[in-house]
């Protein structure tokens, strides 16, 4: 594999779990990868880390002169308690790191011709049943609002001839790279203790992509020069809550799943996981039109192969 052959490749915010398995992927596809961090990674490997604060210009801009592609990850975590602060810097972590990229790109000299931006599936809301695509309208909220707010900037921020991608990400399950698994790592141990049932209704969407194939999309979204403007990332078979838990229990053979109620997830969640109670009690459903009809084929289209592959290595 070879895609990235001698390309050089910036990403922005790429020190958690997302960025550092889309590293390891784009050095195993021949790239030479820069990681924009605000602190120091917690796993080394073959790219170059550099110093930011995803707010101001810095040295750390000479990293985009010259290079093939930038890919922006940075904001920070959703999975939290949503006090006022924590929805400030959420918000500002995204739409001012985006902002300060697009400025370094117009004072460097040679600037990425290719931007990718990371957005959320979340944009769409939380609709019960319906099943939301790129043409689907967006929600209300506050989940909503930072997605429309962060891609609003990059479609400010975009150089004029450079080639942009959004990539409106779902649900990631991965492994544990030195930053954690995500909320995969939550759920396992949940599911382990034998707390691993429904939750809530048990209905409510749960859309998912296995990172190998996220990983895929955002080398795709650097080669590919068809590929522009908007796109959902997530597998082609979004399950519900109850059953994506059904299948973790089966895949870790633990036979037993107690559920929870909304009032026991509203106290527990924010007790004892320090997250917000409503990230697991609403979801939502969303399938790419655009990724179909360009043909592009995932490996782990169907959510129980994808938890076997995770869970065996």
């Amino acid at each position: 594999m070879a895609e990235l052959s001698g390309k050089r490749i910036v990403i922005a915010g790429g020190s958690g779990f997302i960025g550092l398995s889309l590293a390891e992927h784009f050095v195993e596809a021949g790239g030479q990868v820069t990681i924009l961090s605000r602190s120091q990674l917690k796993k080394s490997g073959r790219w170059e880390t550099v110093t930011w604060d995803g707010r101001t210009p810095g040295n750390w801009m000479e990293s985009l002169d010259g290079a093939d592609a930038v890919v922006n990850l940075a904001g920070r975590t959703v999975n939290c308690i949503k006090t006022p602060d924590h929805q400030d810097e959420i918000l500002r972590s995204r739409v001012e790191s985006t902002r300060v990229l697009g400025e370094a790109m117009r004072l460097v000299n040679s600037p990425p011709p290719v931007w990718v931006q990371m957005s959320t599936a979340h944009i769409y809301g939380d609709p019960p049943t319906a099943v939301c695509s790129e043409e689907s309208i967006e929600g209300i909220g506050f989940a909503p609002m930072i997605g429309g707010a962060w891609e609003s900037e990059f479609a400010r921020s975009q150089l004029p001839g450079q080639r942009g991608v959004i990539l409106r990400t779902s649900f990631v399950i991965g492994r544990d790279r030195g930053a954690g698994r995500g909320a995969l790592g939550t759920l396992g141990l949940i599911t382990k203790l034998g707390l691993g049932g429904r939750v809530g209704k048990g209905t409510q969407g749960l859309s998912w992509i296995h990172e190998h194939d996220l990983n895929r999309l955002f080398t795709r979204a650097i080669t590919e020069q068809s590929m522009s403007g908007i796109y959902i990332a997530s597998a082609p078979n979004p399950v519900s809550q109850a059953e994506f838990m059904r299948i973790l229990r089966k895949t870790m053979g633990m036979p037993i799943g107690l559920p929870a109620f909304e009032w026991m997830v509203r106290i527990g969640a924010p007790l004892f996981f320090r997250t917000d109670p409503e990230l697991v009690l609403y979801g939502r459903y969303v399938v790419s039109k655009r990724l179909a009809n360009e043909g592009f084929t995932f490996t782990f289209p169907l959510l129980e192969a994808a938890l076997e592959d995770l869970c065996r290595k």
